[in-house]
């Protein structure tokens, strides 16, 4: 189990206006480097907020296809150091090691993704195997989930400098939240909660803080989750991957609107 939960420092600072400046001390998220060996070869090195290493590395062996088994892992901590610098080990089995261990992140060189750049809103007839849409979101939830995830923002809170994903079931009951300093890494590190629980199935709507990448649309679709939520933007390949891969897509969901781009 990794144990460095440093997710927090304070660092001095002056603040200023135009008349006046002062010392002050700032809470600022962790940014650290999480060194990854599969097999004692060298993988990749992730710079993540420390604390749920753990549901990371899982949450990211999932999404990216590289180990897509449920059962435990064993991850050894070969080097941690007092500012979240940490060093691990994971041992998979030679015939368990998926496919994106060789393709290195990237799910482009398994799809054509042949509807990119169509900018209408419509349904596409996707060579591609899509997710089935088995719940329907009722937009009305939304203010809900997010304030409850934003209650749930600690790290934010104090430091303004974090993201947060949230993943909750059919019944809009929140599984789990996570932040980091990268969005990537707290959805896989939601995702990465989830396997260990034993509850990925029961996800069903993944809710971000910031904007939405193709990367993001793959890690859900891996995940089997069918609608995602955004704060903020969806970029052009994020929308077309998700009308690809069945995903419903929805962007600017603040101050009681959002706008629905994929897969209504």
């Amino acid at each position: 189990m990794i144990q460095n939960e440093l997710q927090t420092v304070t660092y001095e600072g002056i603040k200023k206006n135009a008349e006046t400046s002062e010392l002050v001390t700032d809470f600022l998220v962790v940014e650290a480097p999480l060194e990854i060996s599969i097999n004692q070869s060298p993988f990749t090195v992730v710079m993540r907020t420390p604390g749920n290493d753990f549901d990371l590395i899982r949450g990211l062996l999932y999404v990216e296809d590289i180990y897509r088994n449920t059962a435990a892992l064993t991850i050894e901590v070969v080097s941690e150091t007092s500012n979240g610098f940490t060093k691990v080990e994971v041992t998979i089995p030679e015939r368990e090691i998926g496919k994106g261990y060789l393709n290195k992140r990237s799910l482009l060189s398994v799809s054509s993704c042949g509807i990119c750049g169509k900018q209408q809103l419509e349904d596409f007839d996707s060579p591609k195997t899509k997710l089935k849409l088995l719940h329907a979101l009722n937009l009305n939830q939304l203010p809900t989930m997010f304030e409850l995830m934003k209650a749930n923002q600690k790290t934010f809170s104090l430091t303004g400098g974090s993201h947060a994903a949230t993943i909750f079931d059919a019944n809009y009951q929140m599984l789990t939240i996570k932040e980091d300093i990268g969005r990537h890494n707290a959805v896989d590190k939601c995702v990465g909660d989830l396997i260990q629980s034993q509850q990925l199935k029961k996800g069903a709507f993944l809710l971000v803080s910031g904007r939405v990448s193709y990367e993001i649309i793959t890690k859900a679709f891996f995940a089997k989750i069918g609608t995602i939520v955004a704060v903020s933007a969806c970029s052009s390949l994020a929308v077309d991957y998700a009308k690809e891969f069945g995903i419903c897509l929805i962007g600017f969901s603040r101050e009681n609107k959002a706008t629905i781009y994929s897969n209504p």
